[in-house]
């Protein structure tokens, strides 16, 4: 029987099934590091590595039982939509954030409310007609598996409280035995996650003490536990790594008047082409975004800029999007579109714009635009009021309301990618496939040419706004399938946009007038971190971890953020645990102050990127990354 989640009911129970551990006897686990040592015992018992990804949604639900949830099928849609193909540990971790375990007073609530007698049973005629007719519907088989139980079965009668006492017991053993068998295999347990800080406020710990430049010694270790500069966890946690790399960045208050990026002289000069687009965070809390082609005729200088998009914007609601970081990667099409080489991206900054300039030969290039992640991420404040998309006047004709007709004015900015004011179906394509998950074929945009406000072809502001009202109409009012829509475009039920940053591209050419054109939107991942991986190798700070050379830290620093890079030249993979708590001021795009990541063999991966909290204070990125025995 599928069972609503609820609160953190079977904590003790987990707190018992680790106190056998020796470590936790001189070193008490906090409640984060249980939580993440559970989610890493359930994902090994159903995976053999946290590298393997959840491919169906059988394998989900496997998952969450042995997390010791009991998800019920709208909550598997809810993370398995159609669009899913894959979900990581980090994925899961997530998931088992958000749907606490039910509690065993929250199930006997739910039984009770159908306990006519009030004497701790259901009669089982009318447990047979709850199971199969209300909600999630049972087939008569998967009933009669409920009734057969002996245990909680009597005189034609369900008991509920023997029932729950044995739900709750089969939770808990199945979460002790999941993390004993965890515990048997020291090479799993060390592979055990920290704390967590995602939506918690800043912790401003302890001053950051001065590290060895290179390697945290026994005798580090003992320094650090001293001072008090850490926590249980930490010291933990440090003794059963073979070795460890530090690195110490100091970071000043970013200032606006410090602008290192610059505009060529005779940029007047030079022929402009221009394109938007827009980052938009999904349910799993991946980023996708438009990719581009770009056309170079003949050898230029080229200058090219990125920055988040100027949308009207309302007094007294916030713009989250313009904090956003974004970034533009180029690289350069060799013969064909598999092989692409790095050429450059847009390291330097002009406050929120971020540029390029340098020599592109003739050729093809595609451009794809990144952001870190650690300001673009899902929203946690609830929405205590709904905004008002429609309304009926005297007559009872409908209207869109102007609050609504503002955000389809700032939607309409961000799909003009060319911003001439007109959609082409190219460029309404693009916002379909993001909202419905289809494209408009040619005979459906001769229709929509015949009834709405079109202009070369093209369909007009107007002709948008008339679209949508029809969609209203057609729904009689109901507005779900237009909250579908702006939720897919990143905005809340206060009509915020806070779930998509959308950006504008300018690139600018001496010798001739450069070309683009938004051809895809996919994943931020891919090409793109292979670009990333690459830069920061080529750029950044290298780190040999002590006796193992195969295994080296890269980190990159720009004025906005701290990206890190793990290379393992070995022919096994490895695992790495990443400690950020004593970093001050400072935020990741993982939300984890504590994490591991394992690093396939002959590979190299984008371990986080860090920014600071507040751009106008000092941070401190203080980062010791260990080899896990």
């Amino acid at each position: 029987m599928a069972i609503s989640p609820g609160r953190d009911a079977t904590f003790s129970s987990q707190k018992s099934a680790l106190s056998e551990s020796p470590r936790t006897k001189t070193f008490p686990l906090t409640e984060e590091e249980i939580f993440y040592m559970n989610c890493r015992a359930a994902y090994l018992t159903v995976f053999k590595s946290s590298l393997e990804n959840i491919i169906s949604k059988e394998q989900l639900y496997l998952a969450l039982q042995h997390a010791g949830r009991n998800p019920s099928q709208k909550t598997i849609n809810k993370y398995w939509t159609p669009q899913t193909a894959k979900l990581n540990f980090d994925d899961f971790c997530i998931i088992l954030r958000k749907e606490k375990p039910t509690s065993k007073a929250e199930l006997l609530k739910s039984f009770k409310q159908l306990d006519v007698n009030d004497d701790g049973s259901i009669l089982h005629t009318d447990l047979y007609k709850l199971l199969t007719k209300r909600g999630e519907k049972m087939t008569r088989e998967e009933v009669n598996a409920v009734i057969s139980l002996a245990d909680v079965n009597a005189d034609g009668k369900f008991d509920y409280i023997k029932f729950c006492k044995l739900y709750m017991t089969t939770i808990e053993q199945c979460l002790k035995t999941t993390v004993e068998k965890l515990e048997v295999d020291s090479k799993l347990r060390h592979q055990q996650f920290g704390s967590h800080t995602e939506g918690s406020p800043e912790r401003d710990p302890s001053p950051v003490p001065k590290p060895s430049p290179r390697i945290i010694r026994k005798t580090d270790q003992e320094t650090f536990s001293n001072k008090g500069d850490t926590r249980s966890s930490l010291l933990a946690t440090t003794r059963k790594f073979k070795t460890s790399v530090s690195f110490t960045i100091t970071m000043g208050a970013n200032s606006n008047q410090n602008s290192k990026l610059t505009e060529p002289n005779s940029i007047k000069e030079w022929q402009c082409v221009q394109s938007k687009g827009c980052f938009f965070l999904e349910e799993d809390g991946e980023i996708i975004s438009h990719q581009y082609w770009m056309q170079i005729a003949q050898r230029s200088m080229v200058y090219l800029t990125i920055k988040p998009l100027n949308l009207s914007q309302v007094e007294g609601k916030p713009s989250p999007w313009l904090s956003v970081d974004t970034a533009l990667y180029i690289l350069k099409e060799n013969e064909s579109q598999a092989n692409l080489q790095l050429m450059c991206f847009t390291e330097l900054r002009n406050r929120e714009m971020f540029g390029w300039t340098g020599e592109l030969g003739p050729g093809i290039y595609w451009l794809i635009p990144s952001t870190t992640g650690c300001r673009l991420r899902k929203e946690i404040k609830p929405i205590t009021e709904e905004a008002q998309l429609v309304y009926r006047d005297g007559t009872g004709e409908l209207f869109l309301t102007k609050e609504f007709r503002s955000t389809l004015s700032d939607i309409f900015e961000v799909i003009d990618l060319d911003g001439n004011g007109l959609l082409s179906l190219e460029e309404y394509n693009f916002f379909e496939l993001r909202t419905s998950g289809e494209k408009c074929d040619e005979d459906a945009w001769a229709v929509c040419r015949d009834n709405f406000d079109t202009k070369k072809n093209e369909l007009t502001k107007q002709g948008f706004m008339d679209l949508n009202l029809m969609e209203a109409n057609d729904r009689e009012g109901d507005p779900r399938d237009l909250w579908v829509t702006l939720h897919s475009m990143g905005y809340n039920k206060a009509l915020e946009l806070t779930e998509a940053c959308p950006f504008i591209i300018d690139i600018y050419a001496d010798k001739c007038k450069p070309r683009i054109k938004a051809v895809h939107m996919e994943a931020c991942s891919g090409q793109l971190e292979k670009a990333i991986c690459k830069s920061v190798l080529n750029k950044g700070d290298a780190r040999v971890m002590d006796g193992y050379e195969n295994i080296i830290v890269h980190t990159y620093k720009c004025d906005t953020w701290i990206t890190s890079v793990i290379e393992n030249k070995s022919n096994n993979k490895v695992i790495i645990h990443i400690n950020n708590e004593l970093s001050k001021n400072c935020i990741n795009n993982r939300g984890l102050n504590i994490f591991a990541v394992e690093v396939a063999p002959k590979s190299t991966m984008v371990c986080q990127h860090v920014m600071p909290l507040n751009e106008r204070q000092e941070w401190i990125y203080y980062c010791v990354y260990s080899l896990i025995s």
